[in-house]
C-alpha cells in the first residue's frame, strides 16, 4: 500500500514536471513568435519609409490651382511602375515653404513672390509652371466695408512676403484709406475663411474656391488681382533634387501627367470634377456651380515680367 502511494506520487511528480516543461516550451514558442512579429513589423516600416523617401512628393493646398495635381494623382494619369507620386496637403503656404526648405517634398504649389523670397534666402528653386491662381480681397459683410477707402483702421488677413502681401500694398495704394490699415498674418486659408464667416476679421485674401464660397454668402469683393494684369501663381521644384538622375525620370513622368490633367480639365470643365473638388477643398455643390470658368495651362514658366514685379516688391 505504501509502495503504491509512492508510485502514485512519483507519477504525479513526473506529470507535473512534464506540464512545466510544456508550458516553458509554449512560452518560448510564443516569445519567439512575438519577437518575429516585431521584427517583421520593423522591416515593413523600414520598407515603407524607403518607398516614401524614394517617391516624388508634391506639396499642395485645398485650392483650385492644385486641381491638375489632385486629378493626376486620383486618376493615375501616369505609369505607376515608373514613378510613385505622393501628395502632402497643407492649409498654408508657409507650411509648403517649410517642406521645400526641409527637403520633404520635391515640388510645391506657391506664388512667385514666395518663390523669389525663398531663392533670396539661398534655397535653389526651379520654376515648373505658372498656374491660373488669382486672389480676391473679401470684406466681411458685417464690417461695413464695401470700398477700398473704407479699409481705414481695418485688419486685413494675408501672408507676409507673398502675393497677398504685395496685393495688399497695391490695394491700399489704390484705395488711399484715411487711417492706417493693419496687415495681420493668418497663413491658414481655412482659418481665414472661418474668421470672415465668424466676423473675426475685417477683410482677407482668398483664392478659389474659397473666394466664390464667401461671395455666395454675401461678403463683399474689394479687389481682384485679375484686373492688375498679374499672374502670380506658380509651382516650383527643388533644384538640388531634380538634377539627380532618378528624380529627373520622375519629373518627366510628372510633367506628362500634369499636362494630361490640364487638358482633361479644359475639355470637361470644373463641374465634371465636382466630387474631386468637394473631397480636397471642402466646398459644397452650390459653390462649385458658381465657380468661374478657368483655363488650366500646361507646364510653362511664369512670365518674367511677373517675376520682376515680385523681386521689386521684395527690395
Amino acid at each position: 500500500m505504501h509502495n503504491s502511494f509512492d508510485n502514485l506520487c512519483h507519477m504525479k511528480g513526473k506529470q507535473f514536471h512534464l506540464i512545466i516543461l510544456l508550458v516553458a516550451v509554449l512560452f518560448s514558442a510564443c516569445s519567439k513568435s512575438t519577437e518575429q512579429q516585431q521584427h517583421e513589423q520593423r522591416a515593413e516600416q523600414q520598407r515603407q519609409q524607403a518607398l516614401y523617401e524614394a517617391a516624388f512628393k508634391v506639396g499642395v493646398m485645398p485650392t483650385l490651382d492644385c486641381l491638375p495635381i489632385y486629378l493626376l494623382k486620383d486618376s493615375l494619369l501616369y505609369d505607376t511602375t515608373k514613378v510613385d507620386i505622393r501628395l502632402r496637403v497643407f492649409n498654408a503656404q508657409m507650411d509648403c515653404d517649410t517642406a521645400l526648405v526641409g527637403g520633404s517634398v520635391q515640388a510645391s504649389i506657391t506664388d512667385v513672390v514666395r518663390a523669389e523670397r525663398l531663392k533670396r534666402n539661398h534655397l535653389a528653386l526651379t520654376y515648373f509652371s505658372a498656374t491660373n491662381d488669382y486672389w480676391v480681397l473679401v470684406a466681411n459683410k458685417k464690417a461695413r466695408v464695401k470700398t477700398l477707402p473704407q479699409l481705414s483702421d481695418k485688419m486685413i488677413a494675408m501672408t507676409r512676403f507673398s502675393a497677398t502681401d504685395m496685393l495688399t500694398d497695391m490695394a491700399l495704394k489704390q484705395g488711399k484709406p484715411k487711417y492706417e490699415s493693419y496687415k495681420v498674418q493668418i497663413n491658414d486659408i481655412l482659418l481665414r475663411t472661418k474668421m470672415i464667416v465668424n466676423n473675426e476679421m475685417d477683410a482677407a485674401w482668398f483664392a478659389e474656391p474659397q473666394a466664390t464660397q464667401l461671395l455666395g454668402q454675401g461678403h463683399n469683393v474689394l479687389f481682384d488681382s485679375r484686373k492688375q494684369q498679374l499672374q502670380l501663381g506658380a509651382i516650383v521644384l527643388r533644384t538640388a533634387d531634380i538634377v539627380k538622375p532618378q528624380r529627373e525620370k520622375q519629373l518627366n513622368e510628372f510633367t506628362k501627367a500634369y499636362n494630361r490633367a490640364c487638358d482633361e480639365l479644359n475639355s470637361r470643365g470644373l463641374k465634371y470634377y465636382r466630387e474631386l473638388i468637394k473631397r480636397y477643398m471642402n466646398v459644397d455643390d452650390a459653390t462649385i456651380d458658381r465657380l468661374p470658368k478657368l483655363k488650366f495651362m500646361q507646364a510653362v514658366r511664369p512670365n518674367q515680367s511677373d517675376i520682376d514685379k515680385a523681386q521689386a516688391f521684395l527690395h
